[in-house]
């Protein structure tokens, strides 16, 4: 078997793991098995890589190949251990950048290398050269939106720039003259390429992918995380068109239609419109004073929900970042496990874009070994809710909101949420009565039913053990016998 012969047998079997890993993480029970594949299929994929380049370039050249792997691997560990759960989403958007700049870098070095060089057709056939031509421009327009749209996108979910959108005059029209001018400009390159051509596209680029993901709200983040990441995969795909690495195709086109695909069940859960996510197009100015206070809210402490809490006959907690970012999902999986110990029966109603990330809600009630079989998804537990006793609203905000479907002129007007306010009692832990991420107050916070519990969700919720445990009515029979 030759080298050639083997790397392409390795990338066979990469590819293969990377399918199954796709399968293993769509669901929970097979998440862990799902990422070992990939991790399984990325080691063989680089390891057969290096070895058929080693063929083919000099010893000095393998060695920084090798040097700049074990960088990257040292960097990647070293993130992956610092970085909080909360941090993963713009984790994840730099990843992305990275992915797409990678683009940029392989369509610019293909261009200087064909295109610019003086023997094109030492490296590829005249009448495949067009086509080569429209690659390379393909492939750096894709790799530069997804740099800057993934940059904008890490600055906004870190909170370093506001997360309300962008409004420019005709902005709709500004990104069909982009889109427009990206066309003729591939048509004229393929015909005849030239260095400026090549700089104009890449500018280009770059502003489009700034203004489509400035111009999405906060509150429609976690679709254009997904969005980004199908980007990504695109930008693989063009980059192995122009290596001729098959395998790189393959991942690409793996990455992104399963990103495409999950941002398209995700606008559909919110109601929005998949085409409006690619074009940047749903993103609306909150209207002037969407802080203010709609009325008088009601504050409860933390005894009076465990005493709530005792007398319910069902209970649905809906997290959402709050909860990340105050790390409660282990004392909100312990207050769970007790209140099922009495009986109650405890369900978890998780909105498809809760947190800022897809599936952010999930990992974290994984992660405190919450049951699987009690996380239900909005549409699972929505009819539900008017014959719940409690809800417990644990750092969600948007997801809850009923000006969604109350308020047409609010910028979350349409999206579907979590109808928590048709419970009995609603309780939900906030550190303020600021707006959610999306800039808008939400009218749930002045409903009759509801009371708002001030302070850090996880010590809110340890205050609640706490009452449960040290007053012999909240308590279940067993527990009470062993406190007298």
């Amino acid at each position: 078997m030759t080298s050639t012969t083997a790397s392409h047998a390795a990338d066979l079997v990469a590819a293969l793991l990377f399918i199954l890993s796709l399968a293993g993480l769509s669901q929970h029970r097979t998440s862990r098995a799902g990422v070992v594949y990939g991790i399984a299929g990325m080691t063989l994929a680089l390891v057969a890589t290096v070895v058929l380049a080693a063929q083919s370039i000099t010893a000095g050249a393998v060695t920084l190949i090798v040097v700049a792997m074990a960088l990257g691997a040292a960097i990647g560990i070293w993130r992956a251990r610092q970085v909080e759960m909360t941090q993963m989403p713009e984790l994840i958007a730099v990843l992305h950048s990275f992915v797409g700049l990678a683009a940029v870098l392989v369509g610019w070095n293909s261009y200087l290398e064909v295109e610019a060089h003086g023997d094109a057709q030492k490296h590829v056939t005249s009448d495949l050269l067009g086509i080569h031509h429209a690659e390379v421009f393909i492939g750096i327009f894709i790799g530069a939106v997804t740099f800057t749209g993934s940059i904008v996108a890490f600055l906004k979910l870190s909170a370093r720039i506001k997360s309300r959108p962008l409004v420019l005059p005709g902005k709709n029209a500004l990104n069909v003259a982009a889109l427009a001018a990206f066309v003729a400009l591939t048509v004229w390159f393929t015909i005849s390429p030239s260095l400026g051509l090549m700089i104009a596209v890449t500018v280009l680029a770059l502003v489009l992918g700034w203004h489509l993901v400035a111009s999405i709200g906060g509150g429609d983040m976690p679709v254009v995380v997904s969005m980004l990441n199908s980007y990504s995969g695109w930008a693989a795909a063009a980059a192995g068109f122009l290596l001729d690495n098959n395998l790189l195709i393959v991942t690409g086109a793996l990455v992104g239609s399963s990103g495409a695909y999950l941002s398209y069940i995700m606008c559909k859960a919110m109601n929005r419109s998949f085409i409006s996510v690619i074009a940047g197009g749903f993103g609306i100015e909150a209207p002037s004073g969407g802080d203010e206070e709609q009325g008088e809210h009601r504050e409860i402490q933390a005894r009076e929900v465990a005493e709530l809490l005792t007398q319910a006959r069902s209970v649905v907690i809906t997290p959402g970042y709050g909860m990340a970012v105050a790390q409660a999902q282990h004392p909100v999986a312990e207050l769970t496990r007790r209140l099922r110990e009495r009986g109650v029966e405890v369900r978890f109603g998780v909105h498809p874009v809760a947190g800022r990330l897809p599936g952010h809600m999930n990992v974290l009630l994984a992660e405190a070994k919450v049951p699987y079989d009690i996380v239900l998804e909005m549409d699972e537990i929505n009819d539900d809710l008017a014959d719940t006793s409690v809800v417990l609203v644990i750092g969600a905000n948007d997801t809850v909101n009923p000006a969604a479907e109350e308020d047409p002129a609010s910028p979350i007007a349409g999206m579907p949420v979590l109808k928590v306010w048709e419970a009995e009692q609603v309780v939900v832990f906030k550190r303020s009565m600021a707006s959610g991420y999306a800039g808008v107050q939400n009218p749930l916070f002045f409903r009759e039913n509801s009371s708002m519990l001030f302070g850090d969700a996880k010590q809110s919720v340890e205050e609640i053990l706490h009452a449960l445990t040290s007053d012999p009515r909240a308590q279940a029979p067993g527990e009470a016998a062993l406190a007298r």
